[in-house]
């Protein structure tokens, strides 16, 4: 049994709490900026999700290990993030293109990534030691990006 560390459950609380309410005072960030940085991570998660569907064990290796990743439930488990994550930075480049609302876009992607901080947290102890810290910083730090900027995006 996977035993989650109070350190662990901190994390995943501040991360939550980020994602649920925006920053207090004055705007960090102008609109234009603030689209701008949700423009470069949605391109980036359109990329990640394209590599995930076509060659799903190149974003499972440093997740799971080479040897999970090449098996055929983390491929099909790689390709379904990877439709998830392309579907969702679309939407957020779509949302762009035609002046929409961008906000739902960007705090869904940062929901999305929250799940993946998670479950990589309930099972850091038997993932890859070399690449776990990396994988778990990438997912908090598009937690925290998307947390940052969605009160942002769509404010005149």
């Amino acid at each position: 049994m996977v035993r989650v560390r109070d350190t662990d459950r901190a994390l995943v609380r501040c991360a939550f709490a980020m994602l649920a309410r925006p920053p207090a005072g004055t705007p960090l960030l102008e609109r234009t900026r603030a689209r701008q940085a949700a423009g470069t991570l949605a391109v980036a998660r359109v990329a990640l999700g394209a590599v995930a569907f076509v060659a799903p064990t190149v974003p499972a290796r440093p997740w799971v290990g080479s040897e999970e990743a090449a098996r055929p439930g983390a491929r099909l488990l790689a390709r379904a993030l990877g439709a998830r994550d392309l579907a969702l930075g679309l939407g957020a480049l779509l949302a762009m293109r035609h002046e929409a609302s961008l906000r739902g876009w960007v705090e869904a992607g940062g929901l999305a990534d929250a799940g993946d901080t998670v479950a990589t947290l309930v099972a850091f102890r038997s993932l890859p030691r070399r690449s776990r810290w990396a994988v778990l910083a990438s997912t908090v730090g598009a937690a925290a990006g998307a947390a940052v900027l969605a009160p942002y995006v769509d404010r005149e």
